[in-house]
């Protein structure tokens, strides 16, 4: 594959879409009738963003097979990961924990070995770039304790010359990494501190500087941001949120916060209304696969 100097991601178009099982703590919040998807509107939501991202980068749509049953297909951030250190174009594959999901991986290794990427699976539990995330060369930090295994990194360190901080996931509302866990730039990381350990901690400090939020904001989706060069996109519903709920109160919490942070690193941060995606457990980073990291490569305009 010939890469391309601009940023490139992939997506899918959720046609196989739904919540009919329960895979997650998120899910089991909604009732029987509240839970159902509206699939013209997740797929007007979907293509929103679509529209955006693709103005700003090249964006690979994954084909959803014919009669697919897949429901959770459109999170593809879980379906594996572009290794960004090596000069070889190397996909590594999911290894899913939630029954209903395997079977999703062989898609995407099928996709990325047509684009001419090395695929390989995972052999322990491994649930993609929502768990592992990369700052540089090659450093990256890596979730486990939920979906996905410890093991999976020792297996990737030895096999493919990486260097990965293991941080244990232990709150069920955050069950991957992304919902902690946002790379800002090369040398800063959005981390919501209060999730982990002291000694974690100190490990991503030797590597990168913190800047913190709250369990609370990373439970509304703060650290679920996609950045696309000055860019920071999240999902937002707080233009239909009553303006004295509690609700209200955590959203405007999660968008201060996101602006502040953007604004000291002169991004922008565009939000879009995921609540469809809310259904199934997923928010904005969840539909989006990093296939290269070219907005981490340029300075800020």
């Amino acid at each position: 594959m010939k890469k391309l100097n601009m940023p490139v991601f992939l997506m899918n178009i959720p046609t196989s879409y739904s919540t009919d099982i329960c895979n997650n703590v998120w899910m089991e919040e909604y009732n029987k009738k509240d839970i159902i998807v509206n699939k013209e509107k997740a797929i007007r939501e979907i293509w929103e963003l679509y529209s955006f991202l693709s103005s700003q980068s090249f964006v690979y749509l994954l084909p959803t097979p014919a009669n697919c049953s897949f429901q959770d297909l459109v999170f593809v951030a879980n379906n594996g990961i572009v290794l960004e250190h090596l000069e070889e174009p190397i996909f590594i594959g999911a290894n899913f924990k939630a029954k209903n999901r395997i079977g999703e991986e062989i898609i995407g290794m099928n996709f990325f070995k047509n684009m001419g990427f090395h695929v390989e699976q995972c052999p322990y539990f491994f649930e993609g770039e929502a768990e592992l995330k990369h700052l540089y060369d090659n450093v990256y930090i890596g979730g486990y304790g939920i979906r996905s295994q410890k093991e999976s990194y020792f297996w990737m360190e030895e096999k493919f010359n990486m260097k990965i901080i293991p941080l244990e996931l232990t709150d069920p509302y955050n069950y991957h990494l992304d919902c902690t866990i946002f790379p800002l730039t090369k040398d800063k990381v959005i981390m919501a501190v209060d999730a982990f350990t002291k000694e974690e901690i100190k490990e991503v400090e030797k590597v990168s500087d913190i800047i913190p939020i709250t369990v609370e904001q990373a439970h509304t989706g703060l650290a679920n941001s996609v950045r696309v060069n000055n860019y920071l996109l999240n999902a937002s519903d707080i233009d239909f949120l009553s303006k004295r709920s509690e609700d209200y109160r955590l959203e405007s919490s999660k968008n201060f916060r996101l602006e502040q942070i953007a604004g000291q690193n002169g991004m922008e941060v565009v939000y879009f209304n995921m609540e469809e995606y809310m259904k199934g457990g997923g928010l904005l980073s969840c539909c989006v696969l990093h296939v290269n990291r070219h907005s981490y490569n340029t300075d800020i305009l």
